[in-house]
């Protein structure tokens, strides 16, 4: 079984984010989130990262193993 980066990548991601950005399109940018079930267990690697636009509009970025 060979090893999956998606924590560090969704942290790599998400400190791009939250650094410099000239142009002020990035709002705000919320916690990575894991993809737990119900009882808090694991049920994939998957991290999701939501952020908004200047406008407020929200997105969401997915990093999935495939």
């Amino acid at each position: 079984m060979m090893l999956a980066y998606c924590d560090k990548i969704a942290d790599v991601c998400r400190k791009a984010l939250l650094g410099h950005d000239p142009d002020g399109i990035i709002g705000v940018v919320y916690p990575t989130k894991w993809d737990l079930g119900k009882q808090g267990e694991f049920v994939s690697t998957t991290k999701t990262i939501e952020l908004t636009d200047m406008n407020m509009k929200k997105y969401k970025i997915t990093i999935q193993e495939v």
